[in-house]
């Protein structure tokens, strides 16, 4: 009896031993990922205290009028920063037309239509996109695409499409459309890739009930995949916004970097990332300094607020629940 008693007294002992130990673990490892979480925060928070201390003087100097202005001239020291947003929304804007379908389509014909045979190797292709370095691209659109766009699609669409404002004027090749064709395909593998793997991700029972019930292809995937798939989808239109929004290297190499707001396509225009890169080693005072500096976060504003906007799409489209996924 004694014997027994002892030995249910151990047991009991070193089973309190291991809970404790695991209520130890458990709670060192719930400090150690609430710290890594507001690393994050803090990280952020750090960035955007710099960037405005950075900017001050150009914020005294220019208060809001800085983000209206429109003259960029660092010889007289009047900077205004409205040509670099309105070149980075509309070739933004451009690339989520063009490329926005494309990538769609082909996250439909990849996840819904392809073969077997098929599917891996252009799947590989189309990931693939999101590997070649940038400058590759510019080099490309310099070469390639522009050449063809001034003798042939620019003149082109002067023909057909010349009464609106966005198709007249001279065919530069470089310009605002050269500049969102490139980011166009730049974002395609991050539309693809995303939408084809949320579509894939929708039951096969939903496609075998609609099929049941006589339903052909397409009227499958617009009435069971898309739905379902729809706040995904959206989600991978909102990264491949992201990616045009902050794209550097590539557009500065098309888009022709003047500092103008004009209503045509073809002309020439700048955008936030590109005048940072072009003209921050040649920044030889601290007004100018300071001044791509505001640019820098005013691009990290536009960026939050097209995020911002587009989350509250998602929570008003996706359905019941999912949203606040």
């Amino acid at each position: 009896m004694v014997t027994r008693s002892s030995s249910l007294g151990r047991a009991t002992a070193v089973l309190t031993a291991g809970a404790r130990s695991r209520a130890w673990g458990d709670r060192l490892f719930r400090w150690v990922v609430t710290v890594l979480g507001c690393a994050i925060l803090i990280l952020v928070g750090l960035m955007v205290f710099k960037m405005v201390d950075s900017s001050m003087p150009a914020i005294q100097r220019f208060g809001l009028a800085f983000l209206w202005g429109t003259t960029w001239d660092p010889v007289a020291q009047q900077f205004g920063a409205l040509p670099f947003i309105f070149g980075t929304v509309v070739s933004s804007l451009i690339a989520l037309l063009v490329g926005g379908p494309v990538g769609l389509g082909a996250a439909v014909f990849l996840s819904e239509l392809a073969p077997a045979w098929l599917r891996s190797p252009v799947s590989f292709l189309v990931e693939l996109l999101a590997a070649i370095p940038s400058v590759v691209y510019g080099l490309w659109g310099v070469f390639v695409m522009a050449p063809w766009l001034r003798s042939t699609a620019e003149p082109a669409l002067a023909r057909l499409l010349g009464f609106l404002p966005l198709f007249q004027g001279p065919s530069y090749g470089i310009g605002m459309l050269a500049g969102g064709l490139v980011l166009a395909i730049m974002i395609l593998p991050t539309v693809a890739a995303v939408s084809r793997d949320v579509m894939r991700a929708v039951p096969v029972a939903q496609r075998e009930g609609m099929l049941a019930l006589g339903a052909t292809e397409w009227e499958v995937i617009r009435e069971a995949v898309m739905p379902y798939a729809r706040s995904g989808i959206l989600g991978a239109v909102i990264l491949g916004l992201g990616r045009a929004l902050g794209e550097t290297m590539a557009v500065t190499m098309v888009i022709g970097n003047r500092p103008e707001i004009s209503a045509s396509l073809f002309a020439p225009s700048y955008t936030m990332a590109s005048v940072i890169a072009n003209e921050f080693t040649e920044a030889t005072y601290s007004l100018y300094l300071s001044a791509l500096t505001e640019i820098g976060l005013a691009l990290l504003g536009v960026t939050l607020l097209v995020n911002a906007l587009a989350k509250l799409l998602v929570w008003r489209i996706a359905p019941p629940g999912e949203g606040a996924r």
